[in-house]
């Protein structure tokens, strides 16, 4: 591969991008044509909010991965950029995957990013083997450094394999950059391993700072390392999660740990374990802090198992969600939409005090591209046990918020969505007791869904395949339950 790859790219999607225009969602981030996964190099540079991703623009299935681009001042209204790499080069000829940025004190952005090469004799069935590479640019063009790879199998210790050693995080602290990449070991399942540097060309490995332990899924992907109001916080996406009560599910699993990394021994320590999102299509979640301080978290709204699930027309696959702010609060993370969204709302329709008891739609409470707020609560008589909100709903298809006071436990099912395809279609999260009393904010964009739970203490993140133009609501209750509802349009 030259050079050209990457021109190519950029050709084919300036050329296309406007054929899938009319396929987009209102303010979730797609491909500018073609092919998305994870969230790449969710950045701050130059006052403005950047956003790569993983990328094929010739099919609207994975390939030899590039990174897309783009870029936004406030989280929802997204400028699409040039593609920024392509795999073009001898240290990525088989795919320029997962990394991260960060702007540098000359004033330029450094990329850094796992590069996937052959090697003679490499089995069949292998992707390829992995290493860190870098290239540094100026937001729009980047060059690939001559000494790639910076970090490549020879800096790994015994034990620890370059088949899967991937996804950089890259920060610095004082005189020293870092990268904190996941690696499978010698059990096969991943860790975290921290490397550094001071002139980002020689680096140093510095420790596994925290390992699987046969429990958190098998092969980890995506770390992210960050403070958060007063802890120390790693996230991560693992392969093979073991299903754990209502906390974990089975497949591809997403963590949140909220702990202590101790300098002496670079070893992290985790006190509170939870997952970060409960729904359908949540994956390879990354952050950011921005200018005035807020950490803002965007992810894939995928999930591997169901990737099959598209239209034989489409032009585009793959979304994210929409950025959210993260907090802590009692060693538990909350998320919330970024506040910026709420300048996109218009034609408020508000309800209070509504009697539900058997299945009934409010006036105005429709819609496609809206948020949408219901707060819940048991009637006085004690007789209410559950409660069904089915949105983008069009005669038999919908999907569908089920809540249970009796057990706390919210459950998601788009299996009426409709799709002809098999694919996961429930997912059930627990919230906490009050007293059968339940907030939901609910975000709804074309064929997407992102729910909050009780002030963002549970989020649930689904795509949904009714027909797009499927707007109708209803609420049911078993038994006596009152609610407020408030919802707003969403226009840019």
């Amino acid at each position: 591969m030259t050079a050209m790859t990457l021109e190519n790219a950029r050709a084919y999607e300036a050329e296309f991008k406007a054929s899938a225009d009319a396929e987009r969602p209102a303010f979730h981030l797609t491909p500018a044509i073609g092919w998305m996964n994870d969230p790449n190099g969710f950045s701050v540079y130059k006052g403005e909010y950047h956003l790569f991703y993983q990328y094929y623009p010739y099919a609207t299935t994975w390939g030899p991965m590039h990174w897309g681009h783009a870029k936004t001042k406030d989280f929802v209204t997204w400028e699409y950029l040039p593609c920024a790499l392509a795999p073009d080069t001898t240290a990525d000829e088989r795919g320029v995957f997962s990394g991260t940025a960060l702007e540098l004190e000359d004033g330029r952005q450094l990329l850094v990013y796992t590069g996937v090469y052959g090697r003679e004799n490499m089995p069949e069935d292998l992707h390829g083997y992995q290493h860190q590479c870098a290239a540094i640019g100026d937001g729009i063009n980047y060059e690939k450094m001559s000494v790639n790879p910076i970090i490549g199998a020879d800096k790994l210790p015994e034990g620890i394999s370059d088949i899967d050693f991937r996804d950089p995080k890259v920060f610095k602290s004082g005189d020293y950059y870092y990268v904190l990449a996941v690696a499978r070991v010698e059990d096969g399942t991943g860790s975290a391993v921290l490397f550094s540097s001071t002139d980002l060309e020689n680096w140093v490995f510095e420790s596994r700072i925290i390992s699987c332990e046969g429990r958190y899924g098998t092969m980890w992907e995506c770390p992210d390392f960050f403070a958060l109001d007063g802890t120390e916080c790693l996230t991560f996406c693992a392969h093979e999660t073991l299903p754990e009560g209502y906390e974990f599910h089975a497949g591809y699993g997403n963590f949140f740990f909220i702990g202590r990394y101790d300098i002496a021994s670079q070893t992290f320590e985790k006190d509170h374990v939870q997952a970060v999102d409960y729904g359908c299509d949540f994956y390879a979640q990354q952050t950011l802090e921005t200018e005035d301080g807020r950490r803002i978290l965007v992810a894939w709204m995928q999930n591997w198992n169901d990737v099959h699930v598209k239209g034989n027309d489409t032009k585009i696959f793959g979304a994210m969600t929409l950025p959210r702010e993260l907090r802590i609060k009692n060693n538990r993370l909350y998320q919330w939409p970024v506040r910026e969204i709420e300048n996109y709302r218009s034609n408020k329709v508000e309800y209070k005090d509504i009697a539900v008891n058997k299945e009934m739609s409010l006036e105005g409470i429709e819609g496609r591209v809206i948020d949408l707020n219901v707060s819940i609560r048991p009637d006085e008589d004690g007789s209410f046990r559950k409660f069904y909100l089915k949105l983008a709903r069009t005669g038999g298809q919908y999907a569908e918020i089920i809540f249970n006071p009796e057990t706390n436990v919210v459950k998601f099912d788009r299996t009426y969505g409709v799709s002809r395809y098999d694919y996961v279609t429930t997912r059930k999260f627990k919230v906490e007791d009050r007293d059968g009393a339940l907030d939901l904010r609910i975000l709804v964009d074309k064929n997407g869904v992102e729910i909050f739970a009780n002030g963002g203490a549970q989020a649930c993140t689904s795509k949904i395949y009714t027909p797009v133009d499927a707007g109708d609501i209803t609420f049911e209750s078993r038994g006596n339950c009152v609610i407020d509802v408030t919802k707003y349009d969403l226009c840019k």
